[in-house]
């Protein structure tokens, strides 16, 4: 028993030191849906300055968390807008993608947006995680941080030449804790691309995975194919999520998926050990290695979008 215990925590170990470099140093290039990985310092840099403009995901900051592995999420939500604010060249805008707090009380609302005045983009573009919409149905949340486009708190935008849809679906979770989009949201979803053409660039946000990534601990969305459906007769589609506080990706078509670290605490990968959950036996001084920011880059003259995950390390 003792050697299967030690086996499985040697086995996680091994897996954060491999999540620790994924995504660290690395440039993503998007083209038809395929991914093309190129190390920074081998003509990443040249990517990266043929770009039309760029933003920055975060995600998943649990303001009011204070077990291990991390006692202070408030220090390490603000050296991930640091790592923020000494982009080269200034994001246009950021996208939080859900668990701002991670109880959904006042006071952690108000620490999140005190610390997010301190990122220097000109918006923040929110959506809300299952930890936002504790007791009042995310009420609270969307008065502060929501787009108030819609009434369900999804919503829209173009940015040059790129259509960005925000969608909420930590609402009405379904069985084993799977994320749902309901049907008047896909009705809007659908009118909402409706008239578009099938060669404008899309970036696609929620919480929650938009894949059936791990089903058993909920990470997935229940209704989460008919939205795809309305998404696969465009070239270009990229999803960012968070929820899962770790880098999975993956590519059907010209779809690519891609889940994000969190700026508080590492979970698990999929199947490994009895549930979700802060990995507890992560060292304080080792935590910086599994949590970051994404900046995406609009590439010059196509559809491409370059991915750089960035660890604190």
């Amino acid at each position: 028993m003792q050697d299967s215990e030690d086996n499985e925590v040697g086995g996680r170990r091994q897996f954060l030191k491999c999540m620790a470099w994924a995504g660290a140093g690395t440039l993503w290039l998007m083209k038809g849906g395929v991914l093309q990985a190129q190390p920074l310092g081998e003509g990443g840099a040249m990517a990266a300055t043929d770009a039309s403009f760029s933003f920055v995901q975060i995600s998943d900051s649990h303001i009011g968390f204070h077990k291990a592995p991390n006692m202070d999420v408030a220090s390490t939500l603000r050296a991930s807008l640091a790592m923020v604010n000494a982009q080269p060249s200034r994001p246009d805008f950021m996208l939080h993608t859900g668990d701002l707090t991670h109880l959904s009380k006042p006071e952690e609302f108000d620490t999140l947006a005190e610390l997010m005045r301190e990122a220097r983009t000109d918006k923040v573009f929110y959506v809300p995680g299952e930890h936002d919409v504790i007791g009042d149905n995310g009420a609270e949340f969307f008065r502060r941080f929501g787009e108030r486009q819609q009434s369900g708190g999804w919503y829209s935008f173009d940015h040059r030449g790129v259509h960005f849809v925000g969608l909420i679906n930590v609402l009405n979770l379904k069985a084993g804790g799977l994320g749902s989009l309901g049907p008047e949201q896909l009705a809007w979803l659908k009118k909402d691309l409706a008239g578009r053409s099938a060669e404008t660039p899309l970036v696609v946000f929620a919480h929650m995975p938009l894949w059936p990534l791990y089903p058993p601990w909920g990470w997935g969305t229940d209704d989460s194919a008919e939205a795809m459906s309305y998404l696969r007769r465009f070239g270009s589609v990229s999803v960012l999520n968070g929820h899962i506080h770790q880098i999975q990706q993956k590519v059907e078509g010209n779809i690519t998926f891609y889940t994000a670290r969190s700026t508080a605490y590492p979970q698990p990968a999929p199947g490994v050990g009895p549930a979700p959950g802060p990995l507890k036996d992560v060292a304080p001084d080792a935590l910086h290695r599994y949590l970051g920011i994404r900046e995406v880059r609009h590439v010059k003259g196509g559809h491409a979008l370059a991915i750089t995950d960035e660890a604190m390390s």
